[in-house]
């Protein structure tokens, strides 16, 4: 009888171990081993969703889920075919986790607790009884004939028949896929917020917005845009809206270095023409009305002031002596307002990667690599990024546990 075979899953977040666990459930004879560098397991899973753990996404349509990915969607559609949302929601019930969908899409565990994740899978390890070895950092990944030989920085060596990389932005991890043969595509942010110092911007931080318009000024083809709600910072811009518009926009932003002009329409179903028509009529029905007391528009009290201030318009105005330049300045910044983004900062800690291992050098099928059998990938360290509510994630469960349906 031949010896069970020894697959090693590097890296101890939600792919590996989804991968793990699967690999386990399917063939209980084989010798499964996760390797994490770190002192815990799952760490990213732990902070995600301020800690809440948004889990996936509640759109249960491939062609309309991969929509959600600026990179990766493509490859993603027949994955989400055999493991997408809907099985995420079955896997984690089936062992006593219930999810719950907020009005947005997202989903969360119904305890609001990413503890409750984290528990489900190590639980689930362990019964299944991988081997779980924390703060065992790889040091090199070779292949000698049919097996692998991976070295930790201990010393110790081990041996493996299959080796699943799910080491997400690790940088080690794209040095193994290079050293295999496979390109790697420039690693850089995604899922960011902008730097934007401001005057009209000045002592509004936490002033939200509940849908704005905004646009990347660039020479590409590819027009970006965004609408949804936007958040005010002490440093610029964030919210939904911010954060989409950084994923889509992630090559051209870091080819700016990040210094590029931003267009926001804070009135998004308003254009010049059908604002001044609005303008002249307000003027007509409440001419003796101070222009900073009254806001016609469903904007914040002191972000309308910033903005008519920027437009050179008088505290004192009334609404009856609003001038023909002064009513265009203020359509101008209001649906047309011109900002000069000068840097990012991180969304909170749970920073995303654009770029990693080329896709079509893997396998979609199996996650196996085309360059070097016995080879999986699986998560972030994929070139796959999708915008916020549990769109990352999800491609972590579907690539974890299809490497692991295979491996």
């Amino acid at each position: 009888m031949k010896n069970p075979l020894t697959i090693i899953v590097i890296g101890g977040g939600a792919a590996g171990f989804l991968g793990a666990v699967t690999v386990a459930c399917r063939y209980p004879h084989a010798q499964t081993i996760i390797l994490e560098a770190g002192q815990e397991f799952l760490a990213k899973v732990r902070i995600s969703g301020g800690g809440r753990c948004n889990v996936t996404h509640y759109c249960f349509e491939p062609a309309l889920l991969v929509k959600n990915y600026p990179r990766g969607g493509k490859a993603l559609l027949g994955a989400f075919s055999r493991f997408q949302p809907r099985d995420t929601i079955a896997w984690f019930a089936s062992r006593g986790v219930k999810l719950k969908t907020e009005a947005d899409g997202r989903m969360f565990p119904v305890s609001d607790r990413s503890e409750t994740i984290i528990d489900c899978l190590l639980t689930e390890a362990k019964k299944q009884g991988v081997q779980l070895r924390s703060r065992s950092p790889v040091k090199s990944l070779e292949k000698l004939g049919d097996r692998f030989s991976i070295t930790l920085k201990t010393g110790e060596i081990l041996n493996a028949d299959r080796v699943l990389v799910a080491t997400g932005s690790n940088l080690l991890g794209y040095r193994w896929a290079r050293q295999f043969g496979h390109t790697i595509i420039t690693p850089i942010p995604s899922l960011f917020t902008f730097k934007i110092p401001d005057s009209r911007l000045q002592n509004l931080a936490g002033i939200s917005v509940d849908r704005v318009q905004v646009r990347l000024l660039h020479e590409g083809k590819n027009k970006l845009e965004q609408i949804g709600p936007l958040l005010i910072t002490h440093w610029g811009l964030s919210g939904p809206a911010i954060l989409k518009l950084s994923a889509w926009g992630a090559r051209i932003l870091w080819e700016h270095r990040y210094h590029l002009s931003l267009l926001i329409n804070w009135l998004p179903d308003e254009n010049a023409e059908t604002l001044r028509q609005k303008f002249i009529q307000i003027k007509s029905e409440t001419p003796r009305r101070k222009m900073f007391n009254y806001c016609p528009f469903s904007l914040p009290k002191r972000l309308w002031q910033n903005l008519l201030a920027s437009a050179a318009i008088s505290p004192a105005k009334v609404w009856a002596e609003l001038s023909k330049k002064e009513l265009n300045c203020a359509i101008a910044e209001l649906v047309n307002g011109k900002y000069t983004i000068q840097g990012k900062t991180a969304f909170k800690e749970e920073f995303v990667t654009c770029g990693g291992v080329s896709l079509k050098e893997i396998n979609f099928k199996t996650m196996e690599s085309r360059k070097c059998s016995g080879l999986y990938f699986a998560g972030e360290i994929l070139d796959i990024d999708g915008i916020t509510g549990g769109f990352n994630f999800q491609s972590a469960w579907t690539t974890g546990w299809l490497a692991g349906s295979s491996i």
